[in-house]
């Protein structure tokens, strides 16, 4: 029987999406980077509430729009307080919602570089042969899996291929193609690791 170290990977993308508008002060075409902060409007029993984004060159605004003249009583009292105390965490979801920036803008720049949390579930076993990994995403990445993979594990993606190629690196549910597509929340890696010189290292790379 294998001896199995499970390990999950809780990424975080560091830089939010950026969108790329036509800037009235700049005259061209320039990327808005999210302020953080959120801008409200109250008109009678109606709410109106945006995002705001600031082009990276001149600090000129516009603003993302998050609600769109939505009855008060319609809204969570939660969220009102949120959007009115600019709320980091609700900012940060909105401002890496990539689809719904896309729905408004037609190009709109990612990123990959992500913060890795590692955590080892359950008992470490004795004399590991191979890990699963097991993916949990704060929000959606650009990351491509093998550079996840060959920069938390220390490997050169040539060698996930060969990996791959030998069945001795297995992802489910996407299968081969997953390596080459961005990180996905909940997929599990398995890397057979008996035969590598290696094997320690990269054990502990894993977070094991």
């Amino acid at each position: 029987m294998p001896s199995i170290l499970r390990i999950r990977w809780a990424i975080a993308p560091k830089t939010a999406p950026r969108p790329h508008l036509n800037c009235n002060r700049c005259g061209g075409l320039k990327a808005y980077r999210c302020s953080g902060k959120f801008r409200v409007n109250a008109n009678g029993k109606r709410i109106d509430a945006w995002l705001i984004y600031r082009c990276i060159d001149c600090d000129n605004s516009w603003n993302f729009g998050i609600l769109e003249r939505c009855s008060r009583r319609d809204i969570e009292p939660a969220i009102l307080q949120a959007l009115e105390s600019n709320d980091p965490v609700l900012a940060r979801r909105h401002a890496f919602d990539v689809a719904a920036l896309r729905s408004r803008i037609g190009r709109v720049e990612e990123f990959p570089e992500a913060a890795v949390h590692k955590q080892v579930l359950g008992d470490r076993p004795e004399n590991i042969s191979t890990l699963e990994l097991q993916l949990g995403l704060e929000m959606p990445t650009a990351l491509r899996l093998d550079r996840l993979l060959a920069s938390e594990l220390g490997v050169p993606r040539s060698r996930l291929q060969v990996w791959e190629e030998k069945r001795l690196l297995v992802v489910g549910p996407d299968g081969a193609k997953a390596l080459r597509r961005p990180a996905r929340a909940e997929t599990a890696i398995r890397i057979h690791l008996s035969g590598e010189p290696d094997r320690d290292g990269i054990i502990a790379a894993a977070g094991g």
